[in-house]
């Protein structure tokens, strides 16, 4: 059993569309392998009602620990940003093993808003 890389807490499998996503039963962040994440905000129908459960709120406390490995190499994860919305800050593995998204990001990422189109345009 895999545990999430910023609590430390369980995670378990949460599946949409036959796609397996890692879910932290404490915090809510997502553990997306791979091309899971490119995969999953092509298809935004439902995913995120289905696999980002977690507290949005309970996310953005989490957005504060920044050094975290990943848990399949163990290597420090990256901070990256959304080109399309770069105030949603994310973790990546360098050796591409996978995405982590706190709570909340994922249906962040997946909506955009007429206030996204705003803050980039600043």
């Amino acid at each position: 059993m895999m545990n999430c890389p910023k609590c430390s807490g369980d995670m378990e499998v949460s599946a949409y569309d036959e796609v397996k996503v890692d879910r932290c039963t404490h915090c809510g962040g997502l553990w997306f392998q791979a091309d899971e994440l490119a995969r999953l905000r092509q298809d935004t129908w439902m995913a995120d009602y289905i696999l980002d459960t977690g507290d949005p709120h309970e996310g953005r406390k989490f957005d504060r620990v920044h050094s975290i490995s990943c848990p399949d190499c163990g290597a420090v994860m990256r901070e990256e940003f959304d080109e399309d919305q770069p105030h949603i800050v994310y973790e990546a593995c360098p050796q591409g093993h996978g995405t982590f998204l706190d709570a909340g990001e994922f249906t962040d990422l997946v909506h955009h808003t007429f206030w996204d189109r705003f803050k980039r345009m600043h």
